[in-house]
């Protein structure tokens, strides 16, 4: 019966990630309402040069499109079973950091549980 579960379950991990790759399963995460419309402006300390526009919603995608791959390549470490445990602890400990480094774009998001969580537990850097 272990067998069975298990390779339920690897069956499950693959349908996930080909649904992922191919799009058919993408979250709907909402741009909080005070950003619609916006643009990001990056500005040179010459200002001789020409600031750069970006629309907020182009920005906040690829943030969101970042995410959603770091969460499957947490899959892909996690059901790894060529990995050690703790070689998977140690590849964890680098997605969490990577998840903290994103913290600063949380004040896009309109939900709070779509937000980045680093090691801090939840705390906005």
């Amino acid at each position: 019966m272990t067998e069975e579960i298990e390779t339920h379950s690897e069956v499950e991990r693959s349908l996930l990630k080909i649904l992922r790759l191919w799009g058919g399963l993408t979250e709907n995460v909402p741009l909080g309402e005070k950003w619609t419309k916006g643009v990001m402006l990056l500005q040179p300390f010459d200002k001789s040069l020409k600031p750069k526009e970006i629309p907020i919603e182009d920005l906040f995608h690829k943030i969101v499109m970042l995410r959603d791959r770091l969460r499957v390549l947490e899959q892909n470490i996690n059901s790894n079973k060529k990995l050690s445990d703790e070689e998977k602890v140690n590849m964890q400990q680098y997605v969490t950091r990577c998840y903290g480094s994103l913290t600063t774009f949380n004040v896009l998001f309109k939900n709070k549980e779509h937000w980045f969580v680093g090691e801090k537990g939840g705390k906005e850097e």
